[in-house]
């Protein structure tokens, strides 16, 4: 009789936690939907989607706003939004499952693999570059689609397929920024001249290799490369006048982004949603498809301009926050649309926002700050 009583008990623990967590959890849904009804009613940016994976596992998609102002579609939290340079994840951690091949080193000169492509020597710093180097943004290699003419030929060309060497070809001939190795510049570029020189080695493509060891196995259902301008359930993103690129307003006509994305490529290359963003950023603080010496090498951060006492990794940036620790992750911004994601080990909470805009005027503040405020409800909550 009394173990009886005692199976009874435990059995009633069991059930009272159960139904604990999901009002818990249920409350938590709730306050983060009115926060994120609040952010779009006070800042009047279109739409915003949100996802969190939570230290239990559970995923938690929300969305407030509009997905296309014309036709008033409410957004929805599967919507898909260009993820702009959130995408250099993907590329980075491929490349170092083909470092850990032996196909390269970090510290290897790239001249060592393409120093007799006809063009080498018109790359700044060329002979100094090391992967290492163009991995974390310290090449001294300045960003292309700031160059030359390159808007002006998307303007009259903008469906223009690019090859890659077309693309950081707008750098030849310029001054460094800096002695390689001796500063951090951000730029596109860095991933461009990476990604070339990986498919050059491995003899394969880099999508195809993403998609086989990062999209399958972590069921990345959402997201694609960004190689065409037609997608299902993509949010219209509306572009503000700030941006470099000759399209303002409404980046998405009759279904169809405005000019072909496909130049991105190595620079971010994806389209995606925030779960999908959230469950990779989660999984690539313990990537499992590389060795642990390759995850320290991607933490193991340098001085970037991005905001105080941040660091730059490979492809991920380290951010540090008062009340949740370090956080890792990367921002994304592509014509209309904004992104960030970001994981905080000390909180085991993974967070991804995006934005079907680009303008700062209206979002107001950047996208980290709004998930820190995302974290603060969360943490306020105490999901269990």
């Amino acid at each position: 009789m009394k173990r009886f009583a005692l199976i009874l008990l435990l059995c009633l623990s069991i059930v009272q936690s159960v139904f604990a967590q999901k009002s818990t959890n249920s409350t938590l849904k709730s306050r983060l939907q009115n926060k994120l009804d609040s952010f779009q009613l006070v800042n009047k940016f279109p739409g915003i989607t949100f996802a969190a994976i939570l230290p239990n596992g559970e995923k938690i998609s929300l969305a407030a706003g509009i997905a296309d102002s014309v036709k008033m579609t409410p957004m929805k939290a599967d919507h898909r939004m260009f993820s702009g340079s959130n995408g250099k994840t993907l590329f980075a951690v491929v490349a170092l499952m083909l470092k850990e091949k032996g196909l390269f080193k970090l510290d290897d000169k790239i001249a060592l693999y393409i120093g007799k492509e006809p063009w080498f020597n018109r790359l700044p710093n060329a002979n100094d570059i090391t992967f290492r180097q163009l991995m974390n943004h310290t090449s001294g290699i300045e960003e292309y689609y700031e160059l030359g003419d390159f808007m002006e030929k998307i303007k009259q060309d903008p469906y223009k397929v690019w090859s890659p060497v077309e693309t950081f070809g707008y750098v030849f001939n310029r001054k460094p920024l800096f002695v390689a190795g001796t500063d951090w510049g951000y730029a596109d570029t860095n991933y461009l001249i990476l990604a070339y020189i990986l498919e050059n080695i491995s003899g394969k493509k880099m999508y195809d290799m993403i998609k086989e060891q990062v999209i399958k196995p972590y069921q990345l259902v959402n997201t694609e490369p960004s190689t065409k301008s037609k997608f299902e359930r993509l949010a219209t993103g509306y572009s503000g006048n700030q941006s470099p690129f000759p399209f303002h307003g409404a980046m998405v006509k009759d279904g169809q982004f405005v000019f072909s994305p496909q130049f991105e490529w190595a620079g971010g290359g994806f389209v995606s949603n925030s779960t999908d963003l959230a469950v990779f950023a989660k999984a690539l603080y313990n990537f499992k498809g590389i060795s642990e010496e390759s995850r320290q090498e991607m933490k193991k951060g340098v001085k970037a301009k991005t905001g105080r006492d941040h660091l730059y990794g490979f492809a991920m940036q380290i951010r540090p926050s008062k009340d949740f620790g370090l956080g890792y992750g990367h921002g994304g911004w592509f014509p209309g649309y904004s992104t960030d994601a970001e994981y905080f080990p000390e909180e085991d909470i993974a967070i991804a926002i995006q934005f079907n805009t680009d303008e700062r005027p209206r979002l107001k503040k950047s996208t980290h700050a709004y998930i820190l405020e995302l974290m603060a409800v969360i943490k306020a909550s105490k999901p269990l």
